[in-house]
Parts: C-alpha cells; sequence; structure tokens
C-alpha cells in the first residue's frame, strides 16, 4: 500500500501472506480500504458487529469497560485482525477499537467473504485458515491467562 494511500493493495502480510498478488488483489475488491485517523473509534463495544477488519499500517488498542474505568485488552498492529468471532457468527462488539496513530484498515463484511468464498475457493481456505490460526492462538492465550489467574 503506498504511504498517501491513493493506490491501496493488502499486503503479503498475517492471515493473506500465503495469497498470491492476484488473490490478495481480487480478495481486495469485495472489501473497502478505511483510514483511520488518531483517536478515532474503529469498534464500539456494544454495537453490532459483523466484519472482520485487516490493519495495514497503524496501530490500535481495543479495550473494554469494568467498574467504570477503561481497561486495555491488547494492541493490534500491521498484519493483525479485528473481528474474526464476528464474521462468523454477527453480534455486539465485546470490545471498543480506537487508533492511537493514523492506521489503514481494510474491511470485508460476512456477505462479501461469502462471495469471494463462493469465485475463490482455494485462496478462500487459506484465508480461512489464516483467520483460524488466529482465533486458535487467541484462545490458547485466553486460556493461559485463565489457568494463571486460578493458580493464584
Amino acid at each position: 500500500m503506498s504511504a498517501d494511500f491513493s493506490t491501496p493493495e493488502l499486503p503479503a502480510k498475517g492471515i493473506i501472506e500465503p495469497l498470491g498478488d492476484d488473490d490478495r488483489l481480487l480478495l481486495s475488491s469485495y472489501g473497502e480500504f478505511l483510514p483511520v485517523h488518531e483517536r478515532q473509534v474503529l469498534i464500539e463495544e456494544g454495537h453490532q458487529q459483523n466484519s472482520l477488519y485487516y490493519v495495514i499500517s497503524g496501530t490500535l488498542h481495543a479495550t473494554t469497560t469494568r467498574s467504570g474505568r477503561p481497561v486495555l485488552l491488547g494492541r493490534i498492529g500491521p498484519g493483525e485482525t479485528i473481528g474474526e468471532i464476528n464474521i462468523f457468527h454477527p453480534g455486539l462488539a465485546s470490545a471498543t477499537v480506537t487508533a492511537i496513530e493514523f492506521a489503514q484498515i481494510w474491511r470485508i463484511d460476512r456477505q462479501s467473504l461469502e462471495d469471494f468464498m463462493n469465485v475463490s475457493p482455494l485462496p478462500a481456505s487459506h484465508l480461512l485458515i489464516g483467520i483460524s490460526s488466529t482465533l486458535s492462538r487467541r484462545l490458547r492465550e485466553t486460556n493461559d491467562k485463565v489457568a494463571m489467574m486460578h493458580q493464584i
């Protein structure tokens, strides 16, 4: 992707690394590129969410509120995704995601993902494996945190 955001493209990084140039170009046409400015909220906790977001550049924070106080859940950077659960099981966002610096994001909704899967099943299978790997890694990390909390 160009630094000025005038020629959007998906880089071979993260969940889409296995896709070739032509497949990434085709996939990008099923979604939309979004500039997200510093302190701009991309996803708001408690609001309907049915899209997958891929971070091209920049850093975002995922936060939730507990007892009236913000809790940082994690930092999301280039090559990482947001919304993996809700792309498959649409519902309310479990966290607020805010840019802490200018970020370039690509977004795809569930219907557009299904359309891509129907047109390009092999590249879509690589994409789905990448999403599944991300979900699995995050579940393991959560399980480890829960186990550590119960050891105290």
